[in-house]
Protein backbone atom coordinates (compact mmCIF):
# COMPACT_ATOMS: atom_id res chain seq x y z
CA UNK A 1 0.00 0.00 0.00
CA UNK A 2 1.17 3.56 -1.10
CA UNK A 3 1.61 5.96 1.79
CA UNK A 4 2.57 9.35 1.91
CA UNK A 5 6.28 10.36 3.07
CA UNK A 6 5.41 13.03 5.77
CA UNK A 7 4.81 13.10 9.52
CA UNK A 8 3.66 16.22 9.32
CA UNK A 9 0.79 17.59 6.59
CA UNK A 10 3.54 20.93 6.33
CA UNK A 11 5.81 18.81 5.05
CA UNK A 12 4.02 17.09 2.52
CA UNK A 13 5.36 16.94 -1.33
CA UNK A 14 3.35 17.51 -4.73
CA UNK A 15 3.99 14.02 -5.02
CA UNK A 16 2.25 13.30 -1.66
CA UNK A 17 -0.79 15.01 -2.18
CA UNK A 18 -1.09 13.59 -5.79
CA UNK A 19 -1.54 10.54 -3.96
CA UNK A 20 -3.91 11.48 -1.42
CA UNK A 21 -5.79 12.83 -4.01
CA UNK A 22 -6.18 9.91 -6.12
CA UNK A 23 -6.98 7.22 -3.53
CA UNK A 24 -9.69 9.99 -2.19
CA UNK A 25 -11.35 10.03 -5.17
CA UNK A 26 -11.03 6.28 -5.14
CA UNK A 27 -12.74 6.54 -1.39
CA UNK A 28 -15.44 8.98 -1.96
CA UNK A 29 -16.38 6.97 -4.96
CA UNK A 30 -17.93 4.17 -2.70
CA UNK A 31 -19.92 6.60 -0.60
CA UNK A 32 -22.82 5.17 -1.94
CA UNK A 33 -22.37 1.93 -0.97
CA UNK A 34 -21.49 3.35 2.71
CA UNK A 35 -25.04 5.06 2.80
CA UNK A 36 -26.71 2.01 1.66
CA UNK A 37 -24.82 -0.32 4.73
CA UNK A 38 -25.60 2.72 7.19
CA UNK A 39 -29.04 2.78 5.90
CA UNK A 40 -29.56 -1.18 6.14
CA UNK A 41 -27.80 -1.10 9.76
CA UNK A 42 -30.56 1.34 10.82
CA UNK A 43 -33.05 -2.14 11.22
CA UNK A 44 -31.40 -2.99 14.31
CA UNK A 45 -31.50 0.44 16.35
CA UNK A 46 -33.60 2.74 18.41
CA UNK A 47 -36.05 0.27 19.59
CA UNK A 48 -39.46 0.87 21.22
CA UNK A 49 -41.44 2.35 17.98
CA UNK A 50 -43.61 -0.12 16.11
CA UNK A 51 -41.64 0.07 13.09
CA UNK A 52 -37.68 -0.09 12.59
CA UNK A 53 -35.81 3.22 12.35
CA UNK A 54 -34.88 1.45 8.46
CA UNK A 55 -38.51 1.10 8.23
CA UNK A 56 -39.34 4.60 9.45
CA UNK A 57 -36.68 6.19 6.71
CA UNK A 58 -38.61 3.49 4.47
CA UNK A 59 -41.71 5.22 5.14
CA UNK A 60 -40.41 8.81 4.77
CA UNK A 61 -38.93 7.93 1.29
CA UNK A 62 -42.05 5.98 0.04
CA UNK A 63 -44.28 8.85 0.80
CA UNK A 64 -42.15 11.48 -0.93
CA UNK A 65 -41.70 9.05 -3.75
CA UNK A 66 -45.42 8.51 -3.85
CA UNK A 67 -46.17 12.58 -3.74
CA UNK A 68 -43.81 12.74 -6.73
CA UNK A 69 -41.28 14.69 -4.75
CA UNK A 70 -37.46 15.31 -6.94
CA UNK A 71 -34.80 12.42 -6.32
CA UNK A 72 -32.67 14.51 -4.28
CA UNK A 73 -35.93 14.99 -1.93
CA UNK A 74 -36.57 11.57 -1.71
CA UNK A 75 -33.25 10.09 -0.86
CA UNK A 76 -32.95 13.45 1.79
CA UNK A 77 -36.17 11.60 3.40
CA UNK A 78 -34.68 8.44 3.14
CA UNK A 79 -31.53 9.44 4.95
CA UNK A 80 -32.90 12.07 7.28
CA UNK A 81 -32.59 10.06 10.30
CA UNK A 82 -28.87 8.07 9.57
CA UNK A 83 -27.28 10.41 12.21
CA UNK A 84 -29.61 8.62 14.76
CA UNK A 85 -26.26 5.94 15.50
CA UNK A 86 -23.66 8.40 15.99
CA UNK A 87 -25.47 11.33 16.86
CA UNK A 88 -28.38 10.88 18.65
CA UNK A 89 -28.67 14.16 20.45
CA UNK A 90 -27.69 15.46 17.31
CA UNK A 91 -28.88 13.78 14.87
CA UNK A 92 -30.45 16.06 12.20
CA UNK A 93 -26.93 17.94 11.89
CA UNK A 94 -25.24 14.93 11.02
CA UNK A 95 -27.69 13.55 8.32
CA UNK A 96 -27.54 17.39 6.94
CA UNK A 97 -23.66 17.15 6.68
CA UNK A 98 -23.96 14.10 4.88
CA UNK A 99 -26.28 15.63 2.51
CA UNK A 100 -24.67 18.96 2.21
CA UNK A 101 -22.97 18.66 -0.83
CA UNK A 102 -25.23 16.98 -2.89
CA UNK A 103 -28.53 18.63 -2.21
CA UNK A 104 -29.58 22.14 -2.22
CA UNK A 105 -29.44 24.68 0.10
CA UNK A 106 -32.86 24.53 0.76
CA UNK A 107 -33.33 20.59 1.33
CA UNK A 108 -30.49 20.61 3.65
CA UNK A 109 -31.89 23.28 5.84
CA UNK A 110 -34.69 20.99 6.19
CA UNK A 111 -33.17 18.06 7.35
CA UNK A 112 -30.95 20.07 9.35
CA UNK A 113 -33.70 21.25 11.71
CA UNK A 114 -36.09 18.97 11.21
CA UNK A 115 -35.37 17.47 14.95
CA UNK A 116 -36.43 21.01 16.18
CA UNK A 117 -39.62 20.76 13.93
CA UNK A 118 -40.41 17.68 14.84
CA UNK A 119 -41.01 19.24 18.43
CA UNK A 120 -43.67 20.27 17.65
CA UNK A 121 -45.44 16.60 17.66
CA UNK A 122 -44.52 15.42 20.64
CA UNK A 123 -42.52 17.74 22.70
CA UNK A 124 -44.98 18.80 25.25
CA UNK A 125 -45.25 15.16 26.49
CA UNK A 126 -42.10 15.38 27.33
CA UNK A 127 -42.06 18.57 28.91
CA UNK A 128 -40.69 20.79 26.31
CA UNK A 129 -41.58 23.51 24.37
CA UNK A 130 -43.33 22.13 21.39
CA UNK A 131 -43.21 25.61 19.40
CA UNK A 132 -39.38 25.71 19.33
CA UNK A 133 -39.18 26.16 15.95
CA UNK A 134 -41.12 29.31 15.92
CA UNK A 135 -37.57 31.01 16.24
CA UNK A 136 -37.27 29.91 12.33
CA UNK A 137 -40.84 31.62 11.92
CA UNK A 138 -39.44 34.55 9.66
CA UNK A 139 -36.98 31.85 7.75
CA UNK A 140 -37.74 31.78 3.90
CA UNK A 141 -38.02 27.69 4.22
CA UNK A 142 -40.00 27.44 7.34
CA UNK A 143 -42.97 26.17 5.80
CA UNK A 144 -40.73 23.86 3.71
CA UNK A 145 -39.77 22.20 6.81
CA UNK A 146 -43.30 21.96 8.60
CA UNK A 147 -44.61 20.13 5.57
CA UNK A 148 -41.50 17.69 5.67
CA UNK A 149 -42.50 16.86 8.69
CA UNK A 150 -45.52 16.34 8.42
CA UNK A 151 -45.80 14.63 5.07
CA UNK A 152 -42.44 12.42 5.31
CA UNK A 153 -41.45 12.20 9.31
CA UNK A 154 -43.86 12.41 12.32
CA UNK A 155 -46.35 10.34 10.53
CA UNK A 156 -43.98 7.42 9.18
CA UNK A 157 -44.39 5.07 12.24
CA UNK A 158 -47.12 2.77 11.11
CA UNK A 159 -46.57 -0.94 11.25
CA UNK A 160 -49.38 -1.17 8.18
CA UNK A 161 -48.16 0.86 6.02
CA UNK A 162 -46.90 -0.97 2.35
CA UNK A 163 -43.44 0.91 2.05
CA UNK A 164 -41.38 -0.11 -0.92
CA UNK A 165 -37.79 -1.69 -0.15
CA UNK A 166 -34.38 -0.03 0.42
CA UNK A 167 -33.39 -1.83 -3.17
CA UNK A 168 -35.97 0.38 -4.66
CA UNK A 169 -34.55 3.87 -3.46
CA UNK A 170 -30.86 2.22 -4.12
CA UNK A 171 -30.49 3.76 -7.89
CA UNK A 172 -31.36 7.31 -6.38
CA UNK A 173 -29.11 7.04 -3.17
CA UNK A 174 -26.65 6.13 -6.10
CA UNK A 175 -27.20 8.99 -8.44
CA UNK A 176 -27.06 11.53 -5.46
CA UNK A 177 -24.05 10.55 -3.91
CA UNK A 178 -22.40 9.76 -6.79
CA UNK A 179 -23.03 13.65 -8.24
CA UNK A 180 -19.82 16.28 -8.35
CA UNK A 181 -19.92 18.10 -4.70
CA UNK A 182 -20.93 21.52 -4.38
CA UNK A 183 -21.92 23.90 -1.62
CA UNK A 184 -24.01 26.37 -2.76
CA UNK A 185 -24.37 29.38 -0.97
CA UNK A 186 -22.90 27.46 2.30
CA UNK A 187 -19.77 27.52 0.89
CA UNK A 188 -16.99 28.94 3.44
Amino acid sequence: METVSFTRMSEGTVEDYALLDKLEHEFTAKLPDRIMAALAGLEHTLSGYKVSRLGHSLQSATRAHQDNQPVEYIVAALVHDIGDDLAPYSHSELAASVLRPFVDDRLHWIVKHHGVFQLYYYGEQMGMDRNVRDRFKNHPWFDDAVEFCEKYDENCFDPDFENLPLAFFEPMVREVFSREPSFGELAV
